[in-house]
């Protein structure tokens, strides 16, 4: 007896194996088999003939961290076919804590009203748990985070016993069920640590077998020495290595995406377990401080509101600017769009050099305007940008450990979160991907492609059980129509929910049904164990 059988779909398991037409039967939250059922009793049958039927899709980088808390229905996922996202990237990640209101205040996706009342990793999933999340949630410990739990505000190498504390922070959240650790080396504070400490931070990763997600320094000018750093990390300590959106940024060489490659190959051939994902498309995001130099959010946000209110402070960022974006060295303020605010939602939407028009500021004045005007919130402000290359993409796809990610948050249109706007990439992700990268261009063949967001995420990160369709895996299915799946989203309307998704299943139960959401929300927060 099943509770349920979808009957006569494409099977595609997730392992890269040719499609077959079968049936899938689900009791409980598991899959029970795969095969013929036509002669099986079942509550409900469900005609998914011509449909494709694969595991649910895993997102192995997102940053919902908050904004699960205020909505974890994460409609922006489910609708396109995400059972499972793994948070806590890029080095942020909501815990530990040592002071709230710092915690409150840097964290990305943060909506007034949540308050944080745990200290411990465990603390914090434990209260994520209590949330009605519409999928399976993953954490990762971010560097930054525990970085700012033993040194605060303070930007400068680590001593021997602070590293000790950072170590025993890490070791703590790994016995409590994080994924590994995540570091974001082009933001504040991973920026200012140096190659020794963040090894030594990953040599209790790699004991536990747990996975080193980096955002590395670099990714334009000095792209190989930002990838090369991370692999050499995980020479070293042989920490499982996850180079978090690799596809170099505007300024990079012409030749960087093909070095970095052959880079990536020769780490593999030494013993190196390496492996990377991308953004699906060209454009990318992070938050509007980070156009500002290292030295002037030294001391944190307030110390960095008091530096924007001084001119004399205001011209030394404006002739030294961060080196994380060569548009901005390069003023490309055309190709920069602020994307999110609290206090002026009305330029959400607009180039910066739209906005400095319509301020009559320089461009650069104008940003710095607003994040004064943004106040405590500032560190929330974000803007997105033409950045990337599309033959860059279609060369790194081609490559079997490269995965395939979001870098947003999991939003909700009508909620508490329905205004925020993460990125492009967060409403139609997967459908950029299958759309653009699978059936039109052809980078790789269907099979590959739902291995990429499938088995090939839940094995990078540990994940047992899901990512694939078989007998005794967890019940979180996808049925899409590949001839109609569909990336609906532009920079105007980012948020716009993807074609071709038919049902979802999280853990036995649909959250997406016959091509609308259910008020169903079956998602749990999963533990490494």
């Amino acid at each position: 007896m099943f509770d349920i059988v979808l009957k006569n779909g494409k099977i595609v398991d997730g392992t890269g194996a040719p499609t077959y037409q079968a049936d899938v039967g689900v009791e409980g939250d598991r899959i029970k088999a795969i095969g013929d059922l036509s002669g099986a009793d079942s509550g409900a049958k469900i005609d998914v003939a011509g449909l494709c039927v694969s595991p649910g899709f895993i997102d192995i980088h997102t940053h919902s961290d908050a904004v699960l808390f205020a909505d974890g229905r994460a409609d922006s996922q489910v609708c396109q076919g995400v059972t499972s996202e793994v948070i806590g990237q890029c080095g942020f990640s909501f815990a530990p804590v040592t002071d709230a209101k710092r915690m409150e205040a840097l964290m990305p996706g943060r909506l007034p009203g949540i308050d944080v009342t745990w200290e411990t990793f465990d603390g914090y999933l434990e209260h994520l748990a209590k949330c009605d999340l519409g999928v399976n949630v993953l954490g990762m410990l971010g560097h930054g985070t525990v970085h700012g739990a033993v040194l605060g505000d303070e930007m400068r190498p680590s001593t021997d016993d602070e590293r000790e504390k950072m170590v025993r922070y890490v070791e703590q959240a790994m016995e409590e069920g994080a994924w590994g650790l995540s570091t974001g080396l082009e933001y504040w504070p991973g920026i200012g640590a140096t190659t020794p400490e963040l090894a030594e931070l990953c040599s209790p990763v790699a004991k536990y077998d747990r996975l080193h997600a980096s955002h590395v320094r670099n990714r334009d000018i000095y792209y190989d020495l930002g990838f090369g750093e991370v692999m050499a990390i995980g020479r070293v300590t042989g920490v499982r290595t996850q180079i978090s959106h690799i596809q170099p940024k505007y300024g990079r060489p012409t030749h960087a995406m093909k070095h970095t490659i052959d880079m990536i190959e020769h780490f593999l051939e030494i013993g190196v377990d390496v492996a990377c994902d991308v953004i699906p498309h060209e454009w990318s995001h992070t938050s509007l401080v980070a156009v500002l130099p290292s030295w002037a959010r030294d001391g944190g946000p307030q110390a960095l509101l008091g530096r924007l209110k001084d001119p004399q402070m205001r011209e030394r960022m404006k002739v030294n600017p961060g080196q994380m974006w060569r548009l901005v060295t390069d003023e490309k303020w055309d190709r920069i769009i602020l994307y999110h605010v609290h206090k002026n939602r009305d330029l959400i939407g607009m180039t910066v050099e739209e906005i400095g028009r319509q301020r009559d500021k320089d461009p650069f004045d104008a940003i710095m305007d607003i994040l004064v005007e943004e106040g405590e919130e500032m560190l929330q402000a974000h803007w997105t940008s033409l950045n990337f290359f599309e033959d860059d993409l279609r060369m790194i796809l081609k490559r079997p450990y490269c995965g395939v990610m979001s870098d947003t948050f999991a939003l909700t249109p009508g909620g508490p979160t329905g205004d925020l706007i993460g990125s492009l990439a967060g409403y139609g992700w997967v459908a950029r991907f299958l759309e653009h990268y699978v059936r039109k261009v052809g980078v790789m063949s269907l099979e590959e492609g739902i291995r990429r967001l499938t088995l090939l995420p839940a094995s990078r990160v540990g994940l047992k059980d899901r990512g694939t369709l078989r007998a005794g895996a967890y019940a979180d299915i996808t049925v899409f129509d590949l001839d109609q799946v569909a990336f609906k989203c532009t920079v105007e309307e980012p948020r716009v929910h993807p074609d071709g998704i038919v049902h979802v299943m999280t853990n036995g139960e649909f959250s997406f049904r016959d091509g609308g959401r259910t008020n169903i929300c079956a998602g749990k927060v999963l533990r490494a164990a």
